[in-house]
C-alpha cells in the first residue's frame, strides 16, 4: 500500500473489519475507523477507511477533510491517492481529482480503478481524446489475458487494424468475455461502424447488464446512429444509480437535444456547470442548445465562456463562426492566427481554427486568403473522413436501373397511406432550411430537424438480406413484398412521433441526403409530399466547402467530389422526375429569394395547404432550427450569399471541371442526361 504501514496483531484483525464493513454498511465502518484512531491516532490506514467510509455514505465533504491532509502526508500512497481522487470528483473538482489519481498512477501504473476514475475526470473536464485513452488503459489493466493487453495498448495508440485482430482472436477462444467484446466494440465506434458497435455492446450488456461502462457506450452509440429515443432509457437507467455522474448527466442533454428537447437539455448543461463551472466543452454544447433555441447573445456568450477556459479549443471558435451572423473581432483574428502557428495543436483543433480563420477572412474581404484557409481546413477533414465519389456514382447508377415506371407500379397499393411527412431534401446549403422555416410557419405543419430515420431504415433493410439474394441495399430492398412496406412506413412514422411537439397534422422531415432514398420513400410512404431544393451549383458547392460538417457529408471536403456530388444529384432526381413525373416539388433558391410570395404559394399548394400570410413572416417563427443557417432564417429574405461564390471563382476550376455540363445548363438539365 505504498508508504501505509501494514499494521499488526489486533490492531491488524480490527483494520481488516473495518475494510469489510466498507462495501456492506460503511457508517459502521467509520465508527470502526474512529475506534482504532482512538486508540491509534493518526494511524494511515484507518484514515484511509474513514475517509473512504465517509465518501461511501455520500459525506463527499467530510471525507476530504480526512483524506486531503492524509495525501499531503502520503504522497506516494497509492490508495490515498486513489480515494481522494475519486472523492474530489464526486465534490466536483475534476482537475484536482486528474492530478491525484495521476499520482496515484505514478505508484501503480496498473490500477485499473485509477485509470476507470481518470477517465470519469477527464470526461468531467470535456476531455474526451484524454477520457477515452485513459479508458483504454484501464481495459488493459483490468486483464492479464496477454492478447487483451497487446490490444489495450493499441487502442491506447489508436493502432484499430491491430486491436482488432487481437481481440477477434480473443473473442474466438471466450466470446463470453465481455471486457474483450466492450473493446472491440471501441474499435468499431472510433471507426464509424456504429451498427457494428450496436451490437458488440447488445452482447456485452446481455452477458452482464450491470455493466455500466457498457451501457454508456452503448447509449452513445445510439444516440450517435440518430436512435435518440432509444439510448434515453439507457441514459436513464444509468443515472437512476449515479445521479450526479457528470458523464451520463451530459450524455443526458445530448440525447434529449437530439430528441428536439432543447429546453430539457439546456436546463441539464446549466446544471451541470453549476457544479463543475470550469468545463470548456459542456459550456461549448450548452452554446449549441442555446444557439438552436434562438438565444443567440447567450450563445455566444457560452461559446466565450469555453474560449476563456480552454483558448486552444477550436470547435468554440468554430461555433461562433457557424453562427453566421456574427463577426470576428481583430483580437479574435490574432487569436486564431496565434493558435494555427503552435506546433502542439491537435488536427480536430487545427481543423476548426482553419474554418474559423477562413470565415473571419471571408468577412474581412481577404478571399484568396480565405480560400486557402478553407483548403487547408477541409485537407484535414478529409484525410480523416475518406470518401468515394465512384461508390456514390454507382449506388446512382444501380438506383436508376431499379427504379423504373414497371417497378413502382407493381407495388402500387404498398407503403402506409399516412400523409403526415414532407420531405425537404437536396443538398446541404441549397436553402432548404428556409424551406422548411416557410412550412413550419404554417399552422398545419410542424417543424422537426434534420431526421436520421430514413438512412437509419435504408441500413437496416441493407442488414436484411434476404436467402439467395444479392448483398445490398438495393437488391434487399427490391425483395420486399406490400407488408413489408407497408410495416416500413408506419415504423418510420412511430420513430419520428417521438420528435413531435405539437397537434399540427404534418411535418417536416429536412435531411437533404434523402434525395439519395427517394424510391424508398415512395415505396413506403407514397402519399408523403417530397420537396427538392436546389441552388446554382457553384454556389450551394462552395458553400459546402467553407461548411465545417462533423459528419455526415464527406463528399463537401474536396471541390472536385462536391462538383461529382452534385452532378450525381441532378441525374438522379431527373430520373424521378420521368418515372414519376409531378412527384417531387422542385424549389430554386434564386427563385424563392425573388419572387418569394409566388415561390410560397406554389409551394403550399403543392402541399395541399391554404395560403397563410405567416408563412411570408417565416423569420418571426421562434421554434427551434438545428443547422447551420439557424441565424439566417430568423431574418428576412438573406440574399447576401448568392453571389458570394464569385469572390472565390478564380480557385474553383476543380470544381467547375467536376460539374461539367450540369453548371453551364443551370437551371435547367443537361440534354440526354
Amino acid at each position: 500500500m505504498g508508504d501505509v504501514p501494514q499494521p499488526l496483531g489486533s490492531l491488524d484483525v480490527a483494520l481488516a473489519h473495518a475494510r469489510q464493513l466498507l462495501a456492506k454498511d460503511p457508517q459502521l465502518a467509520a465508527r470502526q475507523a474512529l475506534e482504532i484512531l482512538a486508540a491509534a491516532p493518526g494511524h494511515p490506514l484507518a484514515l484511509l477507511i474513514l475517509g473512504a467510509a465517509h465518501r461511501i455514505g455520500g459525506q463527499t465533504h467530510a471525507a476530504l477533510e480526512v483524506l486531503e491532509p492524509l495525501a499531503r502526508e502520503q504522497p506516494r500512497a497509492a490508495p490515498v491517492q486513489l480515494e481522494l481522487g475519486i472523492a474530489l470528483g464526486e465534490a466536483g473538482r475534476p482537475a484536482e481529482a486528474a492530478a491525484a489519481l495521476r499520482r496515484a498512477l505514478l505508484v501503480k501504473p496498473d490500477s485499473a480503478d485509477a485509470w476507470r476514475a481518470l477517465a470519469d475526470a477527464l470526461d468531467a473536464q470535456g476531455d474526451g481524446r484524454g477520457a477515452d485513452e485513459a479508458r483504454a488503459r484501464y481495459l488493459q489493466a483490468a486483464t492479464r489475458d496477454p492478447r487483451l493487453l497487446e490490444a489495450g495498448a493499441a487502442l491506447v495508440r489508436n493502432e484499430l487494424p491491430l486491436a482488432e485482430a487481437r481481440l477477434r482472436a480473443h473473442l474466438n477462444a471466450f466470446p463470453t468475455d465481455v471486457a474483450a467484446l466492450r473493446m472491440l466494440a471501441e474499435v468499431a465506434g472510433r471507426l464509424e461502424r456504429y451498427r457494428d458497435a450496436q451490437q458488440l455492446l447488445e452482447r456485452c450488456l446481455e452477458l452482464a447488464p450491470g455493466f455500466d461502462a457498457a451501457r454508456h457506450n452503448y447509449a452513445f452509440v445510439l444516440n450517435r446512429q440518430g436512435k435518440a429515443e432509444l439510448a434515453l432509457p439507457q441514459v436513464e437507467q444509468l443515472l437512476a444509480r449515479e445521479p450526479r455522474h457528470p458523464g451520463y448527466r451530459n450524455l443526458h442533454a445530448a440525447v434529449l437535444a437530439n430528441l428536439g428537447d432543447y429546453r430539457g437539455s439546456i436546463r441539464i448543461y446549466e446544471a451541470v456547470l453549476k457544479e463543475f463551472p470550469r468545463q470548456a466543452r459542456v459550456w461549448m454544447s450548452l452554446g449549441h442548445s442555446l444557439k438552436t433555441a434562438g438565444r443567440q447573445d447567450e450563445s455566444i456568450a457560452a461559446y466565450r465562456h469555453a474560449i476563456a477556459l480552454e483558448p486552444t479549443l477550436g470547435e468554440a471558435y468554430w461555433s461562433l463562426a457557424n453562427l453566421k451572423t456574427f463577426r470576428f473581432t481583430a483580437a479574435d483574428v490574432a487569436a486564431l492566427r496565434a493558435a494555427l502557428a503552435r506546433t502542439d495543436l491537435p488536427d480536430d483543433d487545427r481543423l476548426h481554427f482553419e474554418f474559423a480563420l477562413g470565415k473571419a477572412l471571408e468577412d474581412g474581404a481577404c478571399y484568396e486568403e480565405s480560400f486557402t484557409h478553407y483548403a487547408q481546413g477541409n485537407a484535414l477533414r478529409r484525410a480523416a473522413h475518406p470518401y468515394s465519389a465512384e461508390e456514390n456514382a454507382r449506388f446512382v447508377e444501380r438506383s436508376r436501373a431499379l427504379f423504373t415506371r414497371e417497378f413502382f407500379a407493381a407495388r402500387a397499393g404498398g407503403g402506409s397511406e399516412a400523409r403526415d411527412p414532407i420531405f425537404v431534401l437536396g443538398l446541404p446549403r441549397s436553402g432548404s432550411t428556409l424551406v422548411e422555416q416557410i412550412l413550419a410557419s404554417h399552422s398545419l405543419v410542424e417543424g422537426t430537424m434534420e431526421l436520421p430515420d430514413i438512412p437509419v431504415l435504408a441500413r437496416e433493410i441493407a442488414a436484411r438480406r434476404p436467402e439467395g439474394s444479392e448483398a445490398g441495399f438495393l437488391p434487399a430492398l427490391a425483395a420486399l413484398g406490400p407488408p413489408e412496406l407497408r410495416e416500413l412506413g408506419e415504423r418510420y412514422l412511430a420513430r419520428t412521433r417521438a420528435l413531435r411537439r405539437t397537434a399540427a397534422p404534418y411535418f417536416v422531415d429536412k435531411m437533404p441526403n434523402n434525395w439519395l432514398h427517394v424510391g424508398l420513400i415512395q415505396l413506403i410512404l407514397p402519399n408523403a409530399r417530397i420537396i427538392d431544393t436546389r441552388r446554382h451549383p457553384l454556389g450551394c458547392c462552395f458553400s459546402c466547402f467553407k461548411q465545417q460538417f462533423a459528419r455526415g457529408q464527406s463528399f463537401t471536403y474536396d471541390l472536385e467530389d462536391l462538383g461529382r456530388y452534385y452532378r450525381d444529384y441532378v441525374r438522379l432526381m431527373h430520373h424521378f422526375d420521368a418515372v414519376l413525373p409531378g412527384r417531387v416539388h422542385r424549389v430554386f433558391y434564386e427563385d424563392m429569394i425573388s419572387g418569394t410570395e409566388a415561390e410560397v404559394r406554389r409551394l403550399l399548394e403543392y402541399c395541399g395547404l391554404p395560403f397563410e400570410e405567416g408563412c411570408l413572416r417565416y423569420y418571426e417563427n421562434e421554434r427551434a432550427v438545428r443547422t447551420a443557417s439557424s441565424e439566417q432564417v430568423r431574418q428576412p429574405i438573406f440574399r447576401d450569399a448568392l453571389e458570394q461564390w464569385r469572390h472565390y471563382e478564380p480557385w474553383l476550376g476543380p470544381l467547375k471541371s467536376a460539374l461539367g455540363p450540369v453548371l453551364t445548363a443551370y437551371p435547367s438539365v443537361p440534354a440526354g442526361f
